[in-house]
């Protein structure tokens, strides 16, 4: 069973820059399409990256396009968010989560970390 932690959260000013990492154990994230969503307060839980198995294109909310860029390192079992000109709107809980093609619904998530944007 794949377990999935999130590192990198904070409090950042807006325009600034935040890096979160997701780190990977119990199993081989090449064999996993990973991806990140976020959830604010008062809010549905929505999707912000996707890595599709290596080879596939990233894929990115409209609202997070153009600033956030998601990338994997297979070797070492992570996949990191870099999140640069953030605004308050993007203040959230960050989760990284991880499925096993062909199932289309995301098994494994991590415990989440918060992401505070002041303005």
């Amino acid at each position: 069973q794949v377990q999935l932690v999130e590192s990198g959260g904070g409090l950042v000013q807006a325009g600034g820059s935040l890096r979160l990492s997701c780190a990977a154990s119990g199993g081989s994230l090449s064999s996993y399409t990973m991806a990140w969503f976020r959830q604010a307060p008062g809010k549905e839980r929505e999707f912000v990256a996707r890595s599709p198995l290596s080879g596939g294109r990233l894929q990115y909310a409209d609202s997070v396009k153009g600033r956030f860029t998601m990338s994997r390192d297979n070797a070492e079992n992570t996949v990191t968010l870099q999140m640069n000109s953030l605004k308050p709107e993007d203040t959230a809980v960050y989760y990284c989560a991880s499925r096993r093609p062909p199932n289309s619904d995301y098994a494994y998530w991590g415990q989440g970390t918060q992401v505070t944007v002041s303005s």
